[in-house]
């Protein structure tokens, strides 16, 4: 199984800290807790960061990270179904966000497997930095990514 994550060039370093997700919160944290986020696949990778385009983030100097996770290593695994009917809208933050922070409590996986709200049928993997399981990850060096023109017009 692989993961992937899209971030600017200048944090490749640290892509994997979860010192974002500390600092201003997530979809699936509060502020205050540390954690990764990826995704299945580049192509959702790349849609997740798309939809951050009107909040004026740009997207210029990009890199992609691919994570090997090895087949034994335990994940939980979040579906649709499991969540609250308005977990895709603002509403619902406030449930995932505890949901994803007491994941991160717990210690229970180095890797949570959540629906996305771009499409839920696919999954982002968020990473727990602080788990002992982190180092049977293997974190591939960044590559260039570039976002296809036609995507920003």
């Amino acid at each position: 199984m692989h993961a992937f994550r899209l971030t600017d060039a200048k944090y490749a370093s640290t892509a994997f800290d979860g010192e974002g997700a500390r600092r201003f919160g997530g979809r699936w944290n509060h502020r205050g807790s540390a954690v990764a986020y990826t995704s299945e696949s580049l192509a959702l990778a790349t849609l997740e960061q798309l939809v951050h385009v009107a909040a004026g983030i740009p997207l210029n100097n990009r890199v992609a990270i691919r994570v090997d996770i090895p087949p034994e290593l335990p994940i939980r695994t979040i579906l649709p179904d499991q969540l609250p009917e308005d977990w895709r809208r603002v509403d619902g933050l406030r449930a995932l966000k505890t949901l994803g922070s007491e994941w991160l409590l717990s210690q229970e996986s180095a890797l949570l497997r959540v629906p996305s709200v771009i499409i839920p049928s696919e999954f982002n993997l968020l990473i727990n930095p602080a788990h002992p399981d982190l180092e049977r990850l293997h974190f591939h060096p960044p590559e260039p990514f570039e976002f296809d023109p036609r995507l920003l017009s």
